[in-house]
């Protein structure tokens, strides 16, 4: 889908969605006005345009020491996440998307309280198409492949220990995964047209070894109900045809799981979704198709705040955006990278105290086409996406 987003951000107004509605009222949000946030700069010096009193700068390049690491920042870098640390500091790691067998992986950037580079290194290898994934509770990271048979794989922010294979979460084209606060349940994504929702329940809460695989089944009235996936390995027919009266998703991307509920987007229809786990019931929160204002396209890797905002990374190779839903229901780019086209926005991720963003223009470089750079914003986003405490 070619969307447009010039007129909006040279009008007054903003399209309010109504979150949380059903697609009859998302189509008459098109019929409400709201005051619309302040329009984006001009580009900076990286090729970046912001919002006033926001600032960037690169912490990584593929191909070029990080700080004084010594260690080499991956390709293609893709899905992301921070972890806080005990002295005050943070940790972001990131996937590697190569397409190459073997080839793939995760590496981390440790900062100070501060923000100064302290130090970089790989904390997964040998693995392929690493695309997004998601942290856990207990302070480590979900490596995903996005690749049919892909596995996922458990991996420490810190470097100590290995990554750890987690085949009890399946093996299809994996793309994002949310955890319940209670350690029992993972939300997973799988990026095929027919892709479909998945919940994976721990045996032992915080155990992702061992537990049940399922899919969701929607009904007319959008209520979700789990069907058990046969064969978890896919050793002879791919999950998503396992169980044929479970409901294909056009391609999902990144999930979040935040107060409660489960957000996810659908990039092949475009589309902003919440489930809550509680009530079963599943919720239709943006449908860029539905919107005049054509603010959102392709939606990605995403992160939702404790208030309730949804950050929306977009894969579209020209004007590409970060895109903010807030909690009144407006709908804007925050970011904008100018200069890069044919690449995407990747990594999206906060640090606890909400006033750092990360995320990579994956296939991009300072004069260009690329294997990936990757930024830090600075700015009152205040958006405190929870802390994940890990060891030091």
């Amino acid at each position: 889908m070619s969307v447009s987003r010039r007129t909006f951000l040279s009008s007054s107004a903003a399209l309010a969605v109504a979150l949380g509605a059903n697609p009859s009222a998302v189509l008459a949000a098109g019929e409400q006005r709201r005051r619309a946030p302040r329009a984006l700069g001009p580009p900076d010096a990286n090729g970046i345009a912001l919002p006033p009193g926001f600032t960037s700068r690169v912490v990584a390049r593929q191909g070029q020491s990080v700080g004084a690491s010594g260690y080499l920042w991956h390709r293609f870098p893709d899905g992301g996440a921070c972890f806080a640390t005990r002295d005050g500091g943070w940790i972001y790691v990131s996937n590697s998307e190569t397409f190459g067998v073997d080839d793939g992986g995760a590496g981390a950037i440790r900062f100070d309280r501060v923000g100064r580079v302290r130090d970089a290194y790989p904390i997964l290898t040998g693995t392929s198409r690493n695309c997004a994934g998601g942290p856990t509770p207990w302070g480590t990271w979900l490596s995903c492949e996005e690749r049919e048979g892909g596995r996922v794989f458990e991996c420490d922010p810190t470097g100590s220990t290995p990554g750890q294979e987690r085949l009890a979460l399946g093996r299809f084209s994996h793309e994002a995964a949310a955890v319940s606060p209670d350690r029992r349940h993972v939300y997973l994504t799988e990026d095929q047209p027919d892709g479909r929702l998945y919940r994976f329940t721990a045996t032992v809460p915080g155990d992702l070894g061992h537990g049940t695989l399922c899919a969701a089944r929607v009904d007319a009235d959008r209520n979700v109900d789990w069907l058990p996936i046969p064969d978890p390995s896919a050793a002879t027919v791919p999950t998503r045809l396992q169980v044929p009266e479970t409901t294909p998703f056009a391609g999902g991307e990144g999930i979040w799981w935040i107060n409660g509920t489960v957000t996810f987007v659908t990039k092949r229809d475009h589309r902003v979704w919440r489930l809550n786990p509680r009530s079963g019931r599943l919720r239709l929160v943006y449908d860029a198709l539905a919107d005049p204002a054509g603010v959102l396209g392709e939606p990605d890797n995403i992160v939702v705040t404790h208030q309730g905002d949804i950050y929306v990374c977009e894969d579209q190779p020209t004007e590409q955006q970060i895109v903010l839903i807030d909690r009144r229901g407006l709908v804007a780019p925050v970011l904008q990278l100018v200069g890069q086209n044919g690449s995407e926005l990747t990594g999206i991720a906060f640090t606890a105290r909400g006033d750092r963003m990360y995320v990579s223009s994956q296939r991009g470089t300072d004069r260009g086409p690329g294997l990936g750079i990757t930024y830090e914003i600075t700015g009152p986003f205040h958006a405190r996406t929870g802390r994940y405490p890990v060891r030091t």
